[in-house]
């Protein structure tokens, strides 16, 4: 293999503000609570290496992805994940005498309070994102009977008979895919609310990549395979660079034709840690 000449940084990439509180809430959960474990409700963010660290500190994870819920938490610390949960699963945990640390993403918080007012008004409620994501599945449990949109493909089958209808969209979701969703279900609501709802760390890390593509030959797209922000940039990387676009999660995965690159950037999800970045530069430098 050959030493990589040149590498290349995204302007923006690896945690955004709503994921670095989420981990700094478990850290301070852990120097604060006298009782052990610590649990966060699902995982806390979509990246292995990160969890993988705070288990080491002794985080253990909860109800979704993880052991199941105790009978009573007898005041343990439950730290609640930046994706958010539906209310009904907050109550059960209060119902087990959880001592709750909510850090759930402000965006996050946003859109589940807009969901729910606006259904409260007598909006029909549709959300476009991944329907199995814990955001989606966190929203939706603020507006009961809310319907999810994955593609504007989903939007021209689905029957609308309400005549008012607001859409919220996953934080993470792309622009492009947002707006075509938005306009295919226009043409069958006669007053339709779009709520801009996308984060804009979202869009600037899609920025970063697009001005990072036409700097390089080739780029690695760093963070979980689980992360639907990362997958989503990965996604936008191959179609940007003919291929030549690798989904990593950290320095073991990357590729050996990356090696054979003269200029190769590097981007990373919202939910990647500065040290998994700093890894994958740090092994292609030494080749």
């Amino acid at each position: 293999m050959n030493t990589v000449r040149t590498i290349v940084r995204a302007d923006v990439m690896g945690y955004c503000m709503g994921v670095r509180r989420a981990v700094e809430a478990a850290e301070k959960a852990l120097l604060d609570s006298p009782i052990r474990p610590v649990y966060t409700y699902g995982p806390l963010i979509h990246n292995p290496q990160a969890l993988a660290r705070l288990a080491s500190a002794g985080v253990v994870i909860t109800g979704e992805g993880g052991v199941p819920l105790p009978g009573d938490f007898a005041g343990a610390t439950v730290v609640l994940r930046a994706h958010g949960i539906p209310p009904s699963e907050r109550k059960e945990l209060e119902s087990r005498h959880a001592h709750i640390v909510d850090a759930t993403c402000p965006r996050v918080l946003s859109s589940q309070k807009r969901a729910r007012e606006y259904r409260e008004k007598g909006y029909e409620v549709f959300l476009a994102g991944d329907r199995y994501h814990g955001e989606i599945s966190g929203i939706a449990g603020y507006a009961p009977g809310c319907i999810v949109l994955e593609t504007s493909a989903d939007a021209e089958r689905i029957e609308v008979s309400a005549k008012r209808a607001v859409l919220i969209s996953q934080t993470t979701i792309h622009s492009s895919e947002y707006e075509a969703i938005a306009k295919t279900l226009s043409t069958k609501v006669g007053e339709l609310v779009v709520l801009n709802t996308i984060c804009p760390a979202t869009l600037e890390r899609q920025k970063a990549l697009e001005e990072l593509s036409t700097q390089v030959d080739g780029i690695l797209v760093i963070g979980g395979k689980n992360s639907a922000n990362t997958t989503r940039l990965f996604r936008m990387a191959e179609s940007l660079c003919s291929g030549r676009a690798w989904h990593i999660e950290d320095e073991r995965d990357i590729p050996a034709a990356a090696y054979d690159l003269g200029r190769i950037g590097l981007t990373a999800g919202a939910s990647t840690p500065d040290e998994v970045i700093d890894a994958v530069e740090q092994a292609l430098q030494n080749g």
